[in-house]
């Protein structure tokens, strides 16, 4: 009898619980996102943002003259690998928190894997706004002239 289905009509038989993964595979998915992570860290590690030529600019910046929130993020990535956590934090403080942030969920993704717990995100709107709010701020500070220290 196919799961779901009773041996008379209307009969519900629950269905039979699915098999639990192997460590390995409730690891497949965290630690390929993490490698994936790393190379391209190691990537901007060994290609130099500040030299011109290896990356395309920002179109914002390009042809507004206005940076936009990511403005910087490769030169802070690059300095980040290179462990210059103050220069990180000068061409890019908000990428430099998204890495901290990213950091604490993989290692609970990670934790919660071995453990064989699934990984759920439900991000409520109220936080989706209150992330659009903080990235239209930065924005805003860090294109007028008392919020120059942000500005890459």
């Amino acid at each position: 009898m196919p799961p779901g289905h009773g041996p008379w009509p209307g009969a519900y038989v629950p269905a039979a619980p699915p098999a639990p993964r192997s460590l390995v595979r409730r690891l497949s998915v965290p630690v390929g996102v993490l490698a994936g992570v790393v190379a391209a860290f190691a990537y901007v590690g060994a290609v130099d943002p500040n030299e011109p030529g290896h990356y395309p600019v920002c179109p914002l910046l390009r042809f507004t003259g206005v940076y936009c929130p990511g403005c910087g993020g490769l030169r802070s990535a690059h300095a980040f690998a290179h462990g210059d956590l103050q220069a990180a934090l000068g061409a890019n403080a908000l990428a430099v928190v998204g890495y901290g942030i990213f950091a604490v969920v993989m290692v609970v993704w990670l934790i919660r894997a071995v453990r064989g717990v699934p990984m759920r995100i439900a991000v409520s709107p109220a936080w989706w706004w209150g992330i659009g709010a903080v990235l239209a701020l930065f924005t805003l500070v860090r294109n007028l002239p008392f919020g120059s220290a942000l500005a890459p």
